[in-house]
């Protein structure tokens, strides 16, 4: 018999609508301030040592707290947190659009991310909370499609706005995308809230996550500059392994009011898909960086231009990020995410042989066939990681899969730099680094083949007799 699935009802489809606005808002916000950066420069006579953490500082920010606002949505109710961050977030993209120099933008830019770390947890709790359990996998691509849109449409929006009217309006459209998204979701999303809520916060471990945190994303950041034996580096270091040192031992206190439950922290199957996201990220990361630095400085490309060079990765990073979420329902998720590393891998040793002469045209296939690795990754690996976890605990599972994003990220900013920094030319460098990413991706497959699995709807349904 054929195998039926759950239909969408009218008030899922709207709540979906709503929250894909909300995962734009967010994914957009990455991208749209890189072209922005030398306006900025300009209208405040600062350098882009200093402009640079108009990205920086929200990123860090985000990554810092996202666990903890994962924790927030799933004890307090995610649309509540989602309503709580979402006002944060326009308020301060307020006061970054009005912002009078380059202090209060910078400021306002970084307290943006308590709300961004707020409202991704709550909308992916949302999100898959809405959809019926045996159309998990189309949740996950479709969250992994809208933020491959948003991050392609980022620099082309923050480009034409920057032109045409200003790099303030880049702050400025948040506000009606937030307040049409928070409207649709007060309408047609039911209120989570618990009656009791019977947990409480982890005062001592969010702070001690949060200052080991802080000291090891730092610390990746400035290493590009400082090196690794700076006793600045070393410091920042030492002060990750300390506090979570600190961590590990306060939330062996903690019980049930631990920061990351017993429950989540033991799982084997949800921290297997965590390391392959670290290891996979390093890989994306790369791309984002020195694609455009190469067309930009080899090739001699405009920013804009050298920004539109990634859309054929991004592009077809959001068609097959839409299209896995149907292959997730039918193959389950070690098939996919392995042929999606595969992909990954192929695709950074087809970029790896650069050299002054490449044309763009050539790289096409290589950007094209990443992303297919993209699309077919991050839709599933995020489905897996949030199915294997407790329901109550989705929130909380994907903040902590999206720090291993961004560990990911800054760990290959660190490492990727250092080969290319220590290159003849800017073209081997790249050339090395692209390399040794993609056997890092065949590390990932490891993980993935041999650890990472997920529910597979197919196989519950067939014995559950409905097939």
């Amino acid at each position: 018999m054929a195998e039926e699935r759950t239909p969408l009802t009218k008030t899922q489809f709207l709540g979906l609508t709503a929250l894909s606005l909300a995962v734009f808002l967010i994914a957009n916000d990455f991208t749209a301030f890189s072209v922005a950066i030398p306006a900025m420069e300009k209208e405040f006579n600062s350098d882009i040592t200093t402009v640079q953490w108009v990205i920086n500082g929200y990123t860090l920010v985000f990554g810092v707290l996202i666990i903890s606002g994962g924790r927030l949505a799933d004890m307090f109710g995610r649309r509540r947190i989602f309503f709580i961050g979402t006002a944060i977030f326009v308020f301060f993209s307020l006061l970054g659009g009005l912002a009078v120099d380059v202090w209060m933008l910078l400021i306002s830019r970084a307290l943006m991310g308590i709300g961004g770390a707020m409202m991704w947890p709550a909308i992916l709790g949302m999100i898959y909370g809405l959809m019926p359990e045996d159309r998990s996998g189309l949740a996950g691509g479709l969250i992994m499609a809208v933020c491959g849109a948003s991050n392609a449409i980022g620099p082309m929006l923050g480009g034409t706005l920057t032109d045409l009217l200003s790099w303030r309006w880049i702050f400025f459209i948040n506000v009606p995308i937030a307040i049409l998204a928070c409207f649709v979701c007060w309408r047609v999303v039911a209120d989570d809230s618990p009656e009791e809520v019977r947990e409480r916060i982890d005062y001592a471990g969010v702070t001690a996550l949060t200052v080991s945190l802080f000291g090891l994303l730092v610390a990746l950041d400035l290493a590009v500059d400082f090196g690794f034996k700076s006793p600045l580096i070393v410091a920042l270091f030492s002060i990750f392994l300390l506090f979570m040192g600190l961590f590990v031992i306060i939330e062996r206190n903690a019980g049930k009011d631990a920061l990351i439950p017993q429950d989540v922290a033991s799982n084997s199957k949800f921290f297997a898909a965590g390391i392959a996201t670290l290891l996979l990220s390093v890989v994306f990361f790369a791309a984002l960086l020195y694609v455009p630095q190469f067309l930009t400085k080899v090739r001699g490309y405009s920013a804009m231009a050298s920004g539109m060079g990634l859309l054929p990765m991004m592009i077809v990073f959001g068609l097959v990020s839409y299209v896995s979420g149907s292959l997730y329902e039918r193959l389950g998720a070690k098939v996919i995410v392995s042929a999606g590393t595969v992909c990954m891998c192929a695709g950074m040793f087809m970029l790896s042989h650069l050299h002054e002469d490449t044309q763009y045209s050539s790289m096409i296939p290589g950007l094209m066939i990443l992303g297919a690795g993209i699309g077919l990754f991050y839709s599933t690996i995020t489905t897996a990681a949030i199915t294997v976890v407790d329901p109550s605990r989705s929130s909380l599972a994907g903040a902590i899969l999206y720090m291993f994003q961004i560990a990911g990220g800054a760990l290959g900013l660190g490492m990727n730099t250092t080969i290319v920094v220590m290159a003849p030319d800017l073209p081997t460098g790249i050339d090395r680094a692209f390399t040794v990413n993609a056997y890092l991706a065949l590390a990932g497959l490891i993980v993935c083949i041999l650890f990472v699995s997920g529910k597979t709807i197919k196989v519950e349904i067939e014995e559950e007799g409905i097939l």
